[in-house]
């Protein structure tokens, strides 16, 4: 049973990994073009991904679906304080911009042969585990 989600999830990567790269949304001459407002097609793909995600949200909450293991998936409501999305979405957005990738394309990016990328995962793996480290001190 192990190898099988192992396999449904590797399939479930790679696919994801192609549809980025043929989308463009890999693309940093893309994200550039967004951040700068000259076009519309990573506004497209990240609307179509909100679009899709609460298309999502309200099936798993009407047919109470589960999860692999057979777990109920729970959907717990977010404390909404603007300051912490804010401080949050700054850091996410400030090494989006550095990057040219989120977390997402930088594996794709890593798989299309850009061996920069490893730097990039490298330094996403070691912010992971500093907020890790910090967590319990941190305000949430």
């Amino acid at each position: 049973m192990r190898i099988l989600k192992f396999i449904a999830f590797t399939a479930i990567g790679v696919l994801f990994g192609i549809i980025m790269a043929k989308s463009e949304a890999i693309s940093w001459y893309r994200i550039q073009e967004m951040f700068r407002f000259q076009a519309f097609h990573m506004y497209g793909i990240i609307g179509t991904a909100v679009v899709l995600g609460a298309i999502s949200m309200q099936l798993i909450k009407r047919f109470r679906l589960r999860d692999f293991s057979g777990q109920p998936i729970l959907i717990v409501d977010k404390d909404p304080r603007l300051k912490r999305a804010i401080i949050g979405g700054s850091i996410f957005g400030i090494g989006w911009a550095l990057t040219g990738a989120c977390p997402g394309p930088m594996f794709v990016n890593f798989g299309f042969g850009y061996s920069v990328f490893l730097v990039v995962i490298a330094a996403a793996l070691v912010g992971t585990l500093c907020y890790g480290l910090l967590r319990d001190r941190l305000p949430h």
